[in-house]
């Protein structure tokens, strides 16, 4: 497939609540906008193909689509920290 030229433009949004010094600061991902231009001359239907292609085998895409559980352990000075 011939691909002559791609910029990908992405937005993210943020959000922080709370207080650092109150121990209750909260940051949240609020969205994230993409914007893919492409110049081929391939027909539109084996672009976009190649598009949902590379889409689905992205992990990042796939974990911010479909979260996946996160498992943490925080060590001090070589013993187990609970920072929960």
């Amino acid at each position: 497939m011939q691909i002559d030229k791609v910029r990908m433009h992405v937005t993210t949004h943020f959000q922080v609540n709370g207080s650092v010094l109150a121990d209750s600061v909260q940051g949240d991902a609020v969205g994230f906008a993409t914007h893919l231009e492409i110049d081929s001359p391939e027909p539109p239907e084996k672009v976009a193909r190649l598009i949902r292609t590379a889409e689905r085998g992205c992990f990042v895409m796939q974990a911010l689509l479909k979260p996946v559980p996160i498992t943490s352990t925080t060590s001090l000075n070589g013993q187990p920290l609970a920072t929960t």
